[in-house]
């Protein structure tokens, strides 16, 4: 018999949004442990560039760091006692080392240093696939809007149809917002800090080592991680997690609003687009459920309350807060993978997007022409006069409903509009307005 495997291992299980992503590979434990031995291996190594530490100290810890056997398990259940895994992991990192150069490991630093530019690596390089999946959303939705530039199909406000739009100008919405995040997210992976600062972020432990200008190790130690260089020690000046917060729900939105409208445009009852491939039912064999579109929004509304535990951390005491910094990890790293999943399943989406123009054409025609009942209000005032042609269509449009005529029809009975071209002011496909000019306006942006 096959017994469940319960030994605490999170392999999303309840996460399908974002299991199995190259996100999640980048946020695992394993991802996070290596991102720490990076952090305290380049320690050494800016130490070494400023003469406070020997290069074969350097060498050591980053062969050791590189090489070593380091058992997470173990890591985890001892974190415990000092509240965060590097004390433990230097520890085990001093004695991989050797007794020769052990005691240049983690030399003046603390463990929020540490932990904070770990989980900046760790961010910067989730970031990067972020980026990558946006960058192809980006393309295919840019494809998207120039094949259906003029497309027609009805423009709904309030959940009603309200004048005719194209699925061009829609698609290029949808690409300007992802574009919108796109340029948050790499202007906030740009910035990206290292952290470095010792005790309580004077940087008095290195100055007792020998350093004479102590306040230049950190700009050395973030060239080493290629991270950006701070300012100041952040331990308690959290912006780069504010960042990191902001850009993340930001781009959790925008790829909320895509999906949010492809899973209202492919309703049974719609069907003006189609996922690629839709999922499966375990009940009814007949769905074709949009998965994709759907674990987007799951994302979308996970997102913001991640990120409110984040910008609730910025309330942090003193020089080195007890449970501000801490509160953060968790959250930080569910929407890492929550948002790295989501660019993942709207890349596939947009590049599998199948768009149905005949039923739009089709449900452009649902209202028997009142969809275009604000153009013939403008281009009937002239012949009529503004009174009399607002009494008319509110007349017709009563009688479009409780005859269910077309209005085309009811105006040609009208002795004033016989000289009128109602077919052309009828036809919902010329009442796009300029929305063929602002789809490719949209698509200049790159």
């Amino acid at each position: 018999m096959t017994t469940a495997d319960d030994g605490g291992g999170d392999g999303g299980l309840l996460g399908p949004g974002w299991s199995g992503s190259a996100a999640a590979a980048a946020t695992s434990d394993g991802a996070y442990l290596r991102a720490l031995l990076d952090a305290e291996a380049a320690l050494t190594r800016a130490q070494a560039a400023l003469g406070l530490a020997p290069a074969a100290a350097a060498t050591a810890v980053t062969e050791a760091a590189g090489h070593g056997r380091f058992d997470l398990g173990s890591l985890a259940e001892r974190a415990r006692g000092g509240g965060n895994p590097v004390i433990p992991l230097v520890a085990d990192l001093t004695k991989a080392v050797g007794a020769e150069h052990g005691p240049y490991v983690h030399r003046g630093a603390t463990s929020q240093d540490i932990m904070d530019t770990a989980t900046m690596l760790v961010a910067a390089r989730t970031l990067d696939l972020v980026l990558a999946d946006l960058g192809r959303t980006g393309q295919a939705l840019a494809l998207l809007a120039a094949e259906h530039r003029d497309t027609p199909m009805p423009g709904r406000t309030l959940t009603q149809h309200a004048v005719p739009t194209t699925f061009g100008l829609k698609a290029a919405g949808w690409r300007s917002l992802v574009l919108d995040a796109r340029d948050r997210v790499a202007l906030v992976r740009e910035s990206l800090p290292a952290q470095l600062g010792g005790a309580a972020g004077t940087l008095a432990a290195f100055g007792a080592y020998g350093a004479r200008h102590a306040e230049e190790l950190p700009a050395t130690y973030a060239r080493e991680l290629a991270l950006a260089a701070p300012l100041l020690p952040w331990h308690t000046l959290r912006t780069p997690i504010a960042d990191l917060a902001g850009c993340l729900a930001f781009a959790a939105g925008a790829l909320g609003k895509v999906a949010a409208d492809v899973l209202t445009l492919s309703r049974t009852e719609i069907g003006e687009v189609s996922e690629g491939g839709g999922g499966g039912s375990s009940a009814m064999p007949h769905k074709a459920n949009p998965v994709r579109s759907t674990l987007i929004a799951a994302a979308a509304r996970r997102a913001p309350q991640l990120a409110a535990v984040l910008y609730g951390s910025m309330t942090a005491e003193d020089e080195r807060p007890a449970g501000a910094w801490h509160a953060e990890w968790e959250p930080l790293r569910d929407l890492l993978r929550t948002v790295g999943g989501a660019a993942r399943d709207a890349a596939e989406l947009a590049e599998g997007l199948r768009v149905h123009p005949e039923a739009m054409r089709r449900h452009l025609d649902l209202t028997n022409g009142l969809i275009v009942s604000e153009r013939l209000s403008a281009e009937l005032t002239p012949v009529l006069g503004r009174g009399r042609a607002k009494e008319l269509l509110t007349e017709l449009a009563r009688r479009t409903h409780t005859e269910h005529r077309a209005l085309r029809e009811l105006l040609a009975e009208e002795p004033d509009l016989k000289d009128v071209d109602l077919d052309s002011l009828t036809d919902p496909a010329r009442y796009t307005g300029s929305a063929g000019v602002l789809t490719d306006r949209a698509l200049e942006r790159r």
